[in-house]
């Protein structure tokens, strides 16, 4: 048996997505709205299957492709996040933090159950959006799950899950 650790990568140009979004931070401190182009990599770690590969590479950038397009041309909000309000109905979401208050036609954002959408953040969403594609897929014994967002050229978060079940 070979000791061999074998990792699929994916990152491509079009894995990309450019969404506005705000952070807090040092307890009250609330950026500007802001937006970034941002880049994503995923990395999958597991065996060799019957033929031969971890996992199809193809299938992997669809799924990421799908995550992405998601995400692009939106805005990006919490709604776990301790201090941002967010509320919204068919027509808009309005986001409020202390005195500040913003408005967005609904199908402009997209409301993630994180925190606060810093880069690490969104990184462990998309991970855990793909280990149901993993989990999909028979045959396949992946041990780990790597999601890179770059959100500014040179600045990447990392996040690294184990595969579903583990």
């Amino acid at each position: 048996m070979s000791e061999a650790k074998f990792r699929v990568r994916v990152t491509k140009d079009h894995l990309v997505f450019s969404a506005a979004h705000f952070i807090t931070f040092n307890g009250n401190v609330c950026e500007r709205l802001h937006g970034h182009n941002w880049r994503t990599a995923v990395e999958l770690a597991g065996p060799l299957d019957e033929n031969r590969y971890v996992f199809d590479f193809i299938a992997l950038r669809d799924a990421m492709q799908k995550i992405v397009s998601e995400l692009d041309h939106h805005v990006l909000l919490p709604t776990k996040h301790r201090q941002i309000q967010v509320q919204s109905d068919e027509r808009e979401v309005t986001a409020t933090f202390e005195e500040r208050r913003w408005v967005f036609p609904r199908e402009d954002c997209v409301l993630l159950p994180v925190e606060n959408t810093t880069a690490e953040e969104i990184a462990e969403w998309i991970a855990t959006r793909l280990r149901s594609v993993v989990a999909a897929q028979p045959g396949v014994n992946i041990s780990t799950i790597r999601v890179e967002v770059e959100e500014n050229f040179g600045q990447w978060a990392i996040c690294e899950l184990p595969a579903e079940g583990r």
